[in-house]
């Protein structure tokens, strides 16, 4: 696979099929690379504790990959990738629209060299339609998208307004497509033999991973609101303070309702006509909520999660990333794991989250340095010698 993207998007799916078994070239500029190289602080130590100049961010979507730095502006350079991409399965780029058939890179000069080539291009706004030239960054694909419209606090609350998810969300969704995409191309091609190219925009996706929101516009007319952590489909589902903190409670059906109000000592909640169905809730939520919320205070929040969890009602404490890491759940599931780095001798990884029976992930190559495998590359896959290496190199082609 031939990695021609950098960010987020396009390396976050690059990652995904590096983890899967894929041989990922990342093609970076000379003397810079991604951008995301110089996202930091943080940025990984060595032993020492001397910064190596990884940044975490790169660290968080690269591994698994060989990087190779090529100026792709330059004819000689060009040509470099049109020798590897006749030589690959996949080639994945984030480009603005037009970019690179100034460069001989674009899908239709590719395929002339690699019919059995898959090109996936990743854009804000897809290949075609008005807004097809405009750059897209994450931030603003949420507000365009409409996940900051349901995103927050509602305007008339403390806090109200709408707020982007902590993450670049729409980019790793983006990346799980673009992933999914790919895969389903290559079986594809099993089929017909030949290649083709993948149009992915980060608006598309997030338009589509509105998921029960849009379809709730969709049936009734009405765009949704900001409702904090509330659900609006589902009543009590959302954050409740504690006597000591908060909890989440995600009662999901008409049982879980009836055993909660039995265990904070109000039974006859589930028998009110009100409240007694979910659709009933939903449509009552003004008048349920606050007398759930009075309940939940009068205990804390371990004795209420101990309760909950006895009597089989999800629920949850609220845990900041560090203790995300350290409880026992994931700990098991080994979703922190190291591995070997050159500069730092060890680099923290966060686990793919996929588990198989018969073909588990394998970890093979850290996030590499910049133009770490040049060498490799050109020399064992393209097959050009030392001297003629050097030079490209010397003319900075690489």
């Amino acid at each position: 696979m031939l990695d021609l993207s950098r960010v987020l998007a396009g390396p976050w799916a690059s990652q995904i099929l590096a983890d899967l078994g894929a041989e990922v070239i990342k093609v970076e500029r000379p003397g810079r690379g991604d951008d995301t190289r110089a996202w930091g602080p943080p940025f990984l130590a060595d032993a020492e504790g001397r910064e190596t100049g990884e940044s975490a961010y790169f660290l968080s979507a690269n591994r698994g990959k060989k990087s190779v730095t090529i100026d792709i502006t330059r004819a000689e350079g060009q040509a470099l990738v049109r020798r590897l991409a006749g030589r690959s399965d996949v080639l994945l780029e984030n480009f603005r629209v037009g970019a690179l058939a100034r460069f001989g890179l674009d899908y239709e000069s590719l395929r002339a060299v690699n019919p059995r080539l898959v090109y996936c291009s990743i854009t804000g706004f897809g290949q075609t339609g008005p807004a097809r030239d405009r750059a897209g960054y994450d931030a603003m694909i949420q507000a365009l998208g409409g996940l900051m419209s349901i995103t927050g606090e509602p305007d008339a609350e403390p806090g109200g307004g709408p707020q982007k998810v902590g993450v670049a969300l729409a980019d790793v969704l983006t990346g799980l497509y673009a992933a999914v995409a790919v895969l389903a191309a290559l079986a594809h091609r099993e089929r017909s033999g030949a290649g083709q190219w993948i149009d992915l925009a980060l608006l598309d996706v997030q338009i589509a991973c509105l998921a029960n929101q849009a379809m709730n516009y969709l049936i009734s007319g009405v765009p949704p609101v900001r409702m904090g952590t509330a659900h609006p489909n589902i009543v009590p589902y959302q954050v409740f303070a504690t006597s000591d903190g908060h909890l989440v409670l995600a009662v999901g059906n008409d049982e879980q309702f009836a055993s909660f109000c039995r265990l904070a000592g109000r039974p006859e909640l589930a028998r009110e006509e009100r409240f007694a169905t979910n659709a009933a809730r939903v449509r009552n939520r003004e008048a349920l909520v606050p007398i759930i919320a009075a309940l939940v205070r009068e205990r804390a929040t371990q004795l209420w999660l101990d309760a909950l969890e006895a009597a089989g009602i999800p629920c949850g404490p609220i845990h900041t990333i560090d203790r995300v890491f350290a409880q026992p759940q994931a700990v098991h599931r080994g979703m922190r794991f190291d591995m070997s780095h050159p500069t730092a001798g060890r680099v923290p990884q966060v686990a793919s989250p996929m588990r198989f029976s018969a073909s588990p992930v394998a970890y093979e190559i850290p996030p590499p340095l910049l133009g770490q495998h040049n060498d490799e590359v050109l020399g064992e896959l393209l097959e050009i010698d030392v001297e003629a290496r050097r030079a490209l190199r010397d003319r900075g082609i690489v």
